[in-house]
């Protein structure tokens, strides 16, 4: 069962930063920076609470217009959020800005996320779920994902591995490296990351590529809205690779998105 909503019981918690916050139990009015943390609330029953999020919070489709829109993921309007009233606000150490975090967490509880593997996206799930009253619900839909990842690596376990390059920008050349969220997706996926020795997210070049020689080219959705007119480009480059536009929300959205993450890797293999 989850916990009964009983109004301004405060409740102190810590985030995925280890910094202690003090949020009212349960909150009632919630602003997300975040989109794939706005769908998972929306998805934990909380969307009539979700009374701020960004103009990139697309999911569901009713979140911008339920929701008052409060900027971007790292440009923030203050004063919309100030009009909000927020008792609890949701964010993310590296999708939003530290400078706008602080200024927010001097006035208001603010939660952040720091995911960059799987493990990690469960658990913020699940501490998402207990801070906002639906501590069941969020254990549920964390458990539901980790068991179709598991399905997902005992299919992959006797194939080789694939080489990857993951390509999230373009002039530069962006690829997404060891260290991130894309990374770990990748190897569960059964992708071996051609550029796994470099962190991040670094910048590369033609050449750079060509010489890493990955069996497969992946295109992401986003950032950079890659499409079919750039396939040309990079088979140019890398002749023997197979070269193909993904869908990079069930790569880098780590909230309820991820349940559709494993029967597509599955396929894109």
């Amino acid at each position: 069962m989850d916990f009964p909503l009983i109004p301004s019981l405060p409740l102190n918690v810590t985030d995925q930063m280890g910094r202690r916050v003090a949020v009212p139990f349960p909150p009632q009015r919630i602003v997300s920076l975040v989109p794939s943390q706005t769908e998972l609330l929306f998805d934990l029953g909380l969307g009539e609470k979700v009374v701020g999020a960004t103009k990139f919070c697309i999911y569901p489709a009713e979140a911008r217009t339920t929701a008052t829109v409060i900027g971007g993921t790292k440009n923030f309007d203050f004063d919309k959020i100030a009009a909000l009233k927020p008792d609890l606000i949701i964010g993310n150490k590296e999708e939003n800005y530290q400078a706008g975090i602080e200024k927010l967490a001097a006035k208001y509880p603010v939660w952040l996320s720091d995911i960059s593997n799987l493990t990690e996206a469960l658990d913020m799930i699940r501490r998402v779920g207990f801070i906002v009253g639906a501590k069941e619900k969020a254990a549920a839909l964390a458990g539901d994902v980790d068991a179709s990842f598991a399905a997902l690596e005992t299919s992959a376990v006797a194939e080789a591995p694939i080489s990857a390059a993951y390509f999230i920008w373009r002039k530069p050349y962006m690829v997404a490296a060891t260290g991130t969220f894309i990374d770990d997706m990748l190897r569960r996926a059964g992708f071996a990351n051609a550029f796994a020795p470099q962190a991040r997210y670094p910048e590369i070049n033609a050449g750079q590529l060509a010489a890493a020689a990955p069996q497969r080219i992946l295109l992401s959705s986003e950032p950079y809205p890659f499409a079919a007119k750039h396939l040309a480009e990079f088979q140019q480059i890398c002749p023997a690779a197979k070269i193909e536009i993904i869908d990079g929300e069930l790569f880098s959205w780590y909230g309820s998105r991820l349940l559709k993450s494993a029967a597509y890797f599955s396929k894109l293999r």
